[in-house]
């Protein structure tokens, strides 16, 4: 009885394709060295980025070094055609919660800023706001801050491997 209600259902609706905003995301596919920079200590890494989930969703796994331990985090970005945003969720290996970011992006001057809610330092919610500025093909210069912050709390700058 449910198969035969939702098979209409299930018939009917497209299932969503990768736009155009999309390739926004496409372009950081690849492998990436970072050098972070975060409270007058810098550290480096690695991060591989894949277009998964029929092209709709970015997925990245970042390896670095933090306070002299591992540092290890997970992100999957996508535009959401229903908000006409794009959308991002940060998992890492400081904590439990995820940090959920939504925003847009300025053709004209190949940056992404999005902003939201996760948890701070002390573990209390947080407003974060990232801006990703895509200098080139081969090289991001990102920035994090934090509340109304005018400053970023760290930056990194993502090279592409070659």
């Amino acid at each position: 009885m449910v198969a035969a209600l939702v098979s209409p259902v299930a018939k009917a609706q497209e299932p969503p394709k990768a736009g155009p905003e999309h390739e926004v995301l496409k372009k950081m596919e690849g492998n990436w060295n970072l050098v972070m920079k975060f409270g007058g200590m810098e550290s480096k890494g690695t991060v591989a980025y894949k277009m998964e989930l029929g092209g709709l969703w970015l997925t990245g796994a970042m390896e670095s070094e933090l306070f002299g331990a591992k540092f290890q985090g997970k992100s999957l970005d996508t535009y959401d055609a229903g908000k006409k945003k794009y959308v991002g969720v940060w998992i890492d290996s400081m904590g439990t919660q995820p940090m959920i970011l939504e925003g847009t992006y300025d053709k004209d001057k190949k940056t992404l800023t999005i902003s939201g809610d996760g948890p701070g330092m002390d573990g209390k919610p947080t407003k974060y706001k990232s801006v990703a500025v895509y200098t080139d093909a081969d090289t991001i210069n990102f920035s994090m801050y934090t509340g109304d912050g005018k400053d970023p709390m760290f930056t990194i700058v993502y090279t592409r491997k070659k």
